[in-house]
């Protein structure tokens, strides 16, 4: 059973179970009634992990978080596991890792640093899993919420959850905003295209405040509204299907 099991990203598996991410690494879920774990290290390091993505040819790329507002913390580093569990950095230097999306053409991810409010993209080789060529994307205002959760649409847009900001924001391809969406949640924090046609945005939003120094002017953290719900409604706007981990257990 996955009762009490903390997942802080997940991707779906070819084999039609689940691949999760979470504070003690990487676990695949084939239907069985616990979760096994897939990598829990890398080069003497926790993979302390959050939010993740399948990539084209079946490999999960999740970043590590240490974040700690309260005293000195590592950075954090983008890995990327094979399909047979192996592991290899792409990137590193980040204060919380998050959100991820490829462009339409698998050719573009794009990656989160919600401490940084940025959002970076690099050029992606799918053969390889190997990233090149980081640059940013966008960089979230100071008087906006941070960047979260990540998807992108049919048409190559990029959403992003804005925690703190009670909204999803659209950009197009260049990184223009096209627009925000409001949320009635303060803690808004991912989302996913389903429903017939792809059609549907499905919003989720956490319960408990969390405040942190990287909190917009004039937050309020002790009242209001902050999540604990999840969201539905339809933009006129299509999503896309993701890709599927093939992750190999022993």
């Amino acid at each position: 059973m996955l009762e009490e099991f903390e997942v802080t990203g997940c991707a779906f598996d070819q084999s039609g179970g689940l691949t999760f991410v979470n504070n003690s690494g990487v676990w695949s879920w084939n239907k069985t009634d616990r979760p096994v774990l897939v990598v829990s290290e890398f080069g003497g390091e926790k993979l302390q992990l959050n939010d993740c993505i399948a990539d084209p040819e079946g490999r999960l790329l999740s970043g590590s978080c240490f974040y700690n507002p309260s005293e000195p913390y590592p950075l954090g580093k983008l890995f990327c596991v094979e399909t047979n569990g192996a592991v290899r950095i792409l990137d590193e230097g980040f204060h919380l890792a998050n959100g991820l999306g490829f462009s339409v053409d698998g050719r573009t991810l794009y990656f989160t640093d919600s401490v940084a409010r940025s959002i970076y993209a690099y050029s992606y080789d799918s053969m390889t899993g190997r990233v090149r060529d980081r640059r940013l994307f966008v960089k979230v205002d100071s008087d906006a919420g941070i960047p979260d959760g990540l998807t992108v649409d049919a048409e190559g847009f990029v959403w992003s959850a804005e925690w703190y900001g009670s909204c999803l924001a659209r950009y197009d391809p260049a990184g223009k905003l096209e627009r925000r969406i409001q949320i009635p949640a303060k803690q808004t924090s991912s989302l996913a295209f389903g429903g017939p046609g792809l059609l549907d945005i499905f919003v989720t939003s956490a319960a408990k405040s969390e405040p942190t120094p990287v909190m917009p002017p004039g937050y309020d953290p002790n009242t209001g509204y902050f999540g604990g719900a999840l969201f539905h409604f339809n933009a006129g706007v299509q999503g896309r299907i993701e890709y599927r981990t093939r992750i190999e257990t022993r």
